[in-house]
């Protein structure tokens, strides 16, 4: 809960537009996936077409990555809508688009090097 927390309390109270996209990705992420991403600033997906296991980490830009079998980033992928969103708009969308239609995801995507800063786990707030 402190990763959400943090969210909410960067981007303002849950009546804004940025609490109110946060709240819609609550509504759409399944318990495992809510707890994953209260506790540690991300939640996994698997591709839809593949199975690949995806991390979707908080933000909205060069924030999903591929990972291996044993949890580590492998494949940084940078792809989102169109405009100017939310953070939890973006990340929905991206969770939609691994889950529904991964190879058109994959098509469109930036590839890069993920680094150990980049995809690091979020530090608890005290």
């Amino acid at each position: 809960m402190r990763a959400v927390r943090a969210l909410f309390i960067r981007h303002g109270a849950e009546s804004t537009a940025e609490g109110r996209s946060l709240r819609l990705l609550r509504d759409w992420l399944s318990p495992t996936q809510w707890a994953q991403f209260a506790a540690n600033g991300y939640f996994e997906v698997v591709g839809g077409d593949t199975g690949k296991q995806y991390r979707i980490y908080a933000g909205a830009e060069t924030n999903v990555c591929e990972i291996d079998e044993k949890g580590r980033p492998k494949l940084g992928l940078c792809f989102r809508p169109i405009g100017e969103l939310p953070i939890g708009d973006v990340m929905l969308s991206q969770k939609i688009a691994l889950e529904g239609h991964e190879s058109g995801a994959l098509a469109i995507a930036r590839r890069f090097v993920p680094s150990g800063f980049m995809f690091r786990r979020s530090r608890p707030l005290r």
